[in-house]
């Protein structure tokens, strides 16, 4: 019987009411037609690699073309196990491994579940550690024509939870970005950031932190501004940005305004003081300057743009100028 199990053709069914598939593979080195197919339990609906890469090395085919192995029954466990004594005979079959086939049997089918089972572990393996901005699975989720399953997809891939409220990011020069609701903080340099949304609105979120991206700023005393705007934050004054087209000729006010910042270095940081504070006051401690220096400085201004900027109607004349200057950016 030791001789007979280092023979072609033995399949050991001792173990075969353990689990399905389950064949001994103690003797897979020294018998041709012996297969390993119990499931792998270590990752669930996945499969071993290494075991799966082997798996065909160790299948062989009867000169009938049906497989090893497919088919010892309770009387041949009993009586003989189909032992070919023939040494001979045993390494011509062994040569014999995937030739021969004629017909579909059950070691292929164990084969083309191995395969399956083995990209699927790979797949998930690599794409899983696809970074959170990947820049083809970030377009694709932001892009509106796209399916909805292959953006859910995408989403999942980023690491986003579809039930979570997310927002799309427009850095300027640089690639959008999405992110769950509160990780845009501690963003650096100019930033558009658009609203919470689901993750199959973010095609509209994106569209919105692209149009905030127009109002941000440096935050330098020549260009002062925030250099992160909240589309959500923005309300009606986000309809100018319909308005005004980028690199188009400016408005009156806004030239006026370009050509006295151009004329007064410090008019820049003093006129946006006083356009976004609560007072004077405030906008002189903003500019850290005296409060009768700065009525000065407005008095000049006033001259320099042709209209009062001390007065509710001028202050949102000068609140438009400056949002407009802005926009028209190329």
């Amino acid at each position: 019987m030791d001789r007979a199990k280092a023979a072609s053709g033995v399949i050991d069914t001792g173990h075969a009411g353990t689990a399905p598939y389950a064949m001994d593979r103690h003797h897979a080195g020294s018998a041709s037609g012996v297969v390993n197919a119990a499931p792998d339990r270590s990752v669930p609906g996945a499969v071993n690699a290494d075991r799966a890469r082997t798996a065909p090395s160790v299948i062989s085919a009867a000169p009938d073309g049906s497989a090893a192995g497919a088919g010892n029954t309770d009387r041949d466990r009993t009586t003989s196990r189909m032992v070919d004594t023939d040494r001979g005979t045993a390494a011509s079959r062994g040569g014999q491994v995937g030739r021969g086939r004629v017909a579909p049997s059950v070691v292929d089918a164990v084969i083309l579940e191995r395969a399956a089972g083995a990209i699927r572990l790979v797949l998930d393996r690599t794409r899983g550690r696809a970074p959170a901005d990947d820049p083809a699975l970030v377009e694709t989720l932001l892009d509106g024509t796209a399916p909805e399953p292959a953006r859910l997809h995408a989403a999942r891939r980023l690491g986003l939870d579809p039930t979570v409220p997310a927002r799309a990011l427009a850095p300027l020069n640089d690639r959008p970005r999405v992110v769950p609701t509160g990780a845009e903080a501690g963003a650096v340099g100019r930033l558009g950031v658009g609203s919470a949304v689901p993750v199959l609105e973010l095609p509209r979120s994106w569209a919105e932190a692209r149009t905030a991206l127009r109002f941000t700023a440096e935050g330098t005393p020549q260009d002062p501004g925030p250099r992160v705007v909240y589309a959500d934050e923005l309300g009606g004054i986000a309809l100018l940005a319909d308005l005004v087209v980028p690199g188009a000729e400016p408005p009156p006010d806004v030239r006026a305004l370009e050509t006295a910042v151009a004329t007064t270095p410090w008019l820049s940081a003093t006129l946006h003081a006083v356009a976004y504070t609560a007072s004077l006051r405030a906008a002189a401690s903003e500019i850290n300057v005296h409060h009768s220096t700065l009525q000065d400085r407005l008095a000049h201004a006033e001259h320099l743009l042709g209209w009062p900027v001390r007065t509710p109607q001028g202050r949102l004349r000068l609140q438009l100028a400056l949002v407009v200057r802005h926009l028209a950016r190329p």
